[in-house]
């Protein structure tokens, strides 16, 4: 069994229940301090520390071919990584090619879960799965003890788990299932503009995607300053790379890159300003992100995967060692 599935209840139960049960911090403790849950065993240790051990790819000729009405996936509104997925996959059109579950954003020690509620679902791939951990377990024959991080990319042929990588993900949605997409042209990643696209990628995954997480977790008050510093250079090189008037970081049209960064901007002013204390600026204070931010914002594909009320329940309601009453601002 997984590290954070529920152990008081038997493996029949949890491939059986449609729902899983209530949040319980009392019983379960929170995901980053679980209890009443065993140890890991020691033969899965190493394998706790790969965050991300499932790296399947969507090829034509290989594992997981493309096709429409097979894959699936696993999701959570509030990750800002998950709704990557959720926004490559509108703007391809892509929706009656890949289905959704999307998982409760509470989350106590055993892990992301499978709950009736607004803008939440069951697990609609027909596994029956009540925990996230279980598609994981369901993957790993030999046992898995590992993070369970969503997205998640589901072959419901194979019954396996393809990629719980989120950068391959959304590099394969784009570009892997266009014979069926309603936007098959659509590329957000053309071959021209591959070289800067990585590496301003790489730019924006460790000063803002990641970088907010380093302040927000930071136990010391030196490891804050200097993540919360880091976090306001990247946005201040973002300003001025837009500064010129371009509408997206590459020109005309929103591409990668673009997704990437508007997760976290999406985020910024709700949660890691005052959650997470990076509050040198607000995203409002930059009046070119803040432009560029409500033109993403009124994309569709934007919009309607952005969820606020799953964004601020999250992170103040489960990261309860940050802010211990768990309190959502107005």
């Amino acid at each position: 069994m997984a590290y954070t599935t529920c152990q008081n209840e038997t493996s029949a139960e949890l491939t059986t229940a449609p729902e899983a049960s209530p949040v319980d911090f009392d019983a379960y403790g929170t995901i980053y301090h679980p209890k009443g849950l065993p140890p890991a065993p020691s033969h899965l240790r190493d394998q706790h520390q790969n965050s991300y051990p499932f790296r399947g790819r969507i090829e034509p000729e290989g594992e997981f071919p493309p096709e429409t009405g097979r894959y699936h996936l696993y999701v959570s509104y509030a990750c800002p990584f998950a709704q990557r997925t959720l926004i490559v996959r509108a703007l391809k059109g892509l929706e009656a090619v890949i289905s959704v579950s999307v998982v409760d954003p509470i989350r106590d020690g055993r892990g992301w879960a499978f709950r009736q509620g607004e803008g939440q679902t069951l697990d609609t791939a027909g596994n029956g799965f009540t925990f996230l951990s279980q598609a994981y377990e369901a993957s790993s024959p030999a046992g898995y003890a590992g993070r369970v991080s969503v997205p998640v990319l589901w072959d419901t042929v194979k019954k396996t788990v393809v990629s719980n990588y989120y950068p391959h993900i959304t590099i394969d949605l784009g570009g892997r299932f266009n014979r069926w997409a309603k936007n098959p042209n659509l590329d957000m990643y053309p071959e021209a503009l591959r070289a800067g696209i990585d590496e301003l990628n790489d730019f924006v995954a460790y000063g803002v995607n990641e970088g907010v997480y380093r302040a927000g977790f930071a136990t010391t008050q030196e490891a804050y300053v200097k993540a919360a510093g880091e976090v306001f250079n990247a946005l201040d090189s973002l300003e001025q790379r837009l500064s010129d008037g371009r509408p997206y970081l590459f020109g005309e049209a929103p591409l990668e890159t673009d997704i990437r960064l508007w997760v976290s901007l999406a985020r910024f002013d709700a949660v890691y300003y005052g959650h997470f204390k990076v509050n040198l600026r607000q995203l409002r204070d930059y009046p070119f992100l803040w432009a560029y931010a409500k033109r993403l914002y009124a994309l569709d594909a934007f919009q309607s995967t952005t969820n606020f009320d799953h964004i601020k329940r999250h992170y103040y309601g489960t990261q309860l060692f940050i802010n211990p009453r768990g309190i959502v601002p107005l």
